[in-house]
């Protein structure tokens, strides 16, 4: 409790004098750009994974990031997506688990929480849909493998019940909402994005595109995109050999390459949304490194 109040003290001499005009603006109401729903794991700090401020993540946690499907649980996880998504107008959601969940570990032994912790038994049996797909479809996985895929999982079996909202399903119709399903690896600091091409776990640079193909060029009348300067197709150009070269990198000698690998690609793909390169271009070289990057992110992690 000492350190708790000497962080408040701490948070008013070093935060709040220099946010100000940020706090006065809060003061006056809300706008989150982001439902971000997570576990409430200790070890997971929303704002500080994301690099966001007060007032740009509106929050959900629980144990094990359940979302119970709609009309099932008495609890707030409705009221407050309704109320993220009606009432705040948040248009995007992250459902994000996390590795050694211990959420995820209890569901392999639910039956023996029931005795001594009945309520954790009764919120886990919303995630019994996670722990009966991976229990039959991955017999062979045991361990740390195994908790690993649970985890994985159960955020797009939660994204599954989020749809069953009414509010949910009716601004996904509008397109007027998009999810996204993240796993957070502890271990490393590093987040995964779900990529549902290749329905696998990636960095999230593929949805760094999507928005940026949304949202980057409305403001642009097709003959503007259009006159690109001389520099830009150069560069271009020069990146698509980049990619190339890349996809040559089968199987790195060390996971320092494995990871610059997967840093190079990152900025590539960066470059080439920021340059123009056309969504279905950046989609196809996105699905060539679909299997490389998996190599190169088993070397990359293969020893933390």
């Amino acid at each position: 409790m000492k350190k708790l109040i000497r962080g408040l003290d701490e948070f008013r001499q070093n935060y709040v004098n220099t946010h100000q005009e940020l706090l006065e603006q809060l003061s006056h109401g809300q706008k989150p750009r982001v439902l971000f729903i997570t576990c409430s794991d200790s070890r997971v700090a929303p704002n500080l994974i994301t690099n966001t401020d007060m007032g740009e993540l509106f929050v959900i946690r629980n144990a094990g990031n359940i979302i119970p499907p709609y009309g099932s649980a008495n609890g707030g996880e409705g009221g407050t997506i309704e109320y993220a998504i009606n009432a705040l107008g948040i248009e995007q959601v992250v459902i994000c688990g996390h590795s050694h969940c211990g959420g995820m570990k209890g569901l392999l032994k639910l039956n023996e929480l029931q005795e001594d912790m009945p309520l954790v038994y009764d919120w886990l049996r919303h995630a019994e849909s996670t722990r009966r797909l991976v229990m039959e479809n991955y017999p062979d996985y045991s361990g740390e493998e195994l908790i690993e895929t649970l985890v994985a999982e159960n955020v797009l079996i939660q994204i599954d019940n989020l749809k069953t909202y009414p509010v949910v399903r009716a601004r996904i119709h509008q397109g007027k909402l998009r999810i996204y399903a993240w796993i957070y690896r502890i271990e490393t600091g590093e987040v995964l994005a779900y990529d549902a091409e290749t329905h696998t776990y990636v960095p999230p640079m593929s949805q760094l595109m999507d928005d940026e193909d949304q949202n980057g060029d409305r403001s642009l009348a097709p003959s503007d995109k259009k006159r690109r300067s001389d520099s830009e197709f150069s560069s271009l150009t020069n990146i698509r050999g980049e990619l190339d070269k890349l996809l040559a990198v089968n199987s790195p000698k060390s996971t320092k390459e494995a990871e610059r690998a997967i840093g190079s690609l990152e900025r590539l793909f960066a470059r080439a949304s920021r340059l123009g390169m056309t969504a279905s271009e950046l989609q196809n070289y996105h699905s060539l490194f679909s299997e490389p990057i998996q190599t190169w992110a088993r070397k990359a992690y293969s020893h933390r």
